[in-house]
């Protein structure tokens, strides 16, 4: 079995000394420095060189640079995805956006652990478990997601929150670890107008 594929069953799987395993983290860092090196202005450059890393884009999405992940082919992105400055995916396993998610700076998706035990760790071993982010969710500055988790559908993580076990739909959480402070009602609608 390859080593992505122990990856993507759950195993432990050497990512830090397989060559193929290497070889593919290069393809996606030289394409994320050419989208990192790519003046805004070029906006159709940069989502082309993205749509060739990222394993599925929705046909409206922006990234703001810069921004890194280990393997881009594990990310799927729905439509309507925003992410701003220094979003960083760990993709060593499936990770699943879904339609009209916000994610703000500096905000970390993590797949990727590594065991407790120092033996296995140091010969390079990690463990990878998939990320779900349902629908219109909003995630904000300097959240970071842990492996394993899904935030429920129009779900919002608060900033610095340290998000480890699954999130309800329309939920506000936050803190560390994060919990649920409130769900979101009709009324949250109302709070803000429109001009």
């Amino acid at each position: 079995m390859k080593e992505m594929e122990k990856a993507a069953a759950g195993l432990l799987y050497d990512a830090n000394y397989d060559p193929e395993v290497l070889a593919q983290r290069d393809v996606a860092k030289n394409a994320l420095f050419e989208f990192n090196h790519t003046p805004p202005s070029q906006l159709d450059k940069r989502r082309s060189i993205l749509r060739s890393l990222i394993g599925k884009t929705g046909e409206n999405f922006l990234i703001e640079a810069p921004f890194h992940c280990d393997y881009g082919f594990n990310i799927s992105l729905g439509e309507n995805f925003y992410a701003n400055v220094n979003l960083v995916i760990l993709d060593c396993t499936k990770v699943t956006i879904g339609n009209n998610v916000f994610i703000a700076p500096n905000v970390h998706i993590c797949c990727a652990g590594h065991p407790l035990d120092a033996e296995r760790r140091n010969k390079g071993l990690e463990y990878a478990f998939p990320v779900t982010i349902e629908d219109d969710v909003w995630i904000g500055a300097g959240a970071q997601i842990l492996p394993g988790v899904t935030v429920g559908r129009g779900s919002v993580v608060a900033a610095g929150a340290i998000v480890t076990k699954d999130v309800p739909p329309m939920t506000l959480v936050g803190g560390n670890p994060a919990r649920v402070i409130r769900e979101i009602t009709e009324a949250d609608a109302l709070k803000y107008r429109e001009a």
